[in-house]
């Protein structure tokens, strides 16, 4: 069937699920062939096959790839929760992508992949997923659950997400990260993927991500950013007008003239945010957009590992 544009190729969560599941099973055949082969078992609900077992629920597809015996496992209790978080203001619609773009090389896009990557593994392994998106209201809640029904109510949030028109809306983080701590009663795991660009106080920004440990939850900042243009700065010499894609404001400026200032002040904050971060215990992690998901999924594994 001819796809008529990119937004239409986007519109059915079943192509989101699938890209997720695409991904997922990339990253579990690629681990089966690298140093974090101990956690592939765990990661795709199978365990070795010990001599003496029943052969009934070996997997000889995995056997094919691998060389190597797994059985399934079955009727896991659920022993995990996970709440998502999005940060949806305008900034997290950038960079504004070309009719030939795939969606997830903005940083909503790839924070909505990410977001249905991760729960793709959670499905796999029978935990509890939930969501809330926020930008300068709190857009969208749904506790952990783990049914099907509720993940597809989830990834038809996140398809969503690619859909809204991108207004101008600022971000008020502080606000909503303190709602969404007190809505996460039972100990969890929190992922929360922004790009850190909101104006105030940022210690008043740490509280609130300190506020989302209470209760023995573990954090996770996946800090999402466009490498090219974000970090580096890296525009022709022609003069450029920009825009805060937020606020509306408007700067004038030769961008070589001022990128390598630019550059420093930006590699500053990113280790300021870095530090503060170490030290309230929270797992901070830099991923650019384009890259792979491999640092989202190896996060979460080892996180999920030390969550106990």
């Amino acid at each position: 069937m001819k796809i008529e544009a990119q937004r239409d190729k986007i519109s059915s969560f079943q192509h989101l699920e699938l890209l997720a599941h695409q991904v997922v099973e990339g990253f579990i055949s690629g681990m089966h062939k690298s140093p974090f082969h101990g956690f592939s078992a765990e990661f795709a609900e199978h365990k070795v096959y010990n001599s003496g077992e029943s052969t009934k629920h070996i997997d000889w597809k995995l056997f094919a790839k691998t060389d190597r015996l797994y059985t399934k496992q079955f009727e896991e209790e659920t022993n995990l929760r996970c709440h998502i978080i999005i940060d949806n203001s305008s900034s997290m619609h950038y960079p504004v992508l070309k009719p030939n773009q795939n969606f997830y090389e903005s940083k909503i896009g790839f924070s909505v992949l990410a977001a249905a990557v991760l729960m793709n593994v959670l499905k796999k392994q029978r935990d509890a997923v939930g969501l809330s998106v926020f930008s300068d209201t709190y857009e969208y809640y749904a506790p952990e659950k783990g049914s099907d029904r509720h993940h597809r109510m989830i990834l038809n949030a996140l398809e969503g997400l690619l859909e809204q028109p991108k207004v101008s809306k600022n971000t008020d983080t502080i606000t909503f990260l303190h709602q969404i701590a007190e809505k996460i009663h039972r100990r969890s795991m929190i992922i929360l993927f922004t790009d850190m660009f909101q104006s105030g106080n940022e210690a008043a920004l740490f509280t609130a991500l300190q506020h989302l440990k209470h209760n023995k939850h573990k954090v996770v900042l996946f800090h999402v950013y466009d490498a090219k243009t974000e970090l580096s700065f890296d525009f022709d010499t022609a003069p450029r007008k920009f825009v805060d894609m937020e606020t509306g404001e408007e700067v004038a400026v030769f961008a070589d003239s001022v990128q390598q200032e630019y550059k420093n002040e930006v590699t500053t904050y990113f280790k300021k945010v870095a530090l503060t971060c170490a030290q309230n215990r929270i797992q901070y992690v830099p991923v650019a957009v384009g890259e792979n998901f491999e640092k989202i999924l190896l996060t979460y594994l080892v996180e999920k590992q030390n969550f106990g």
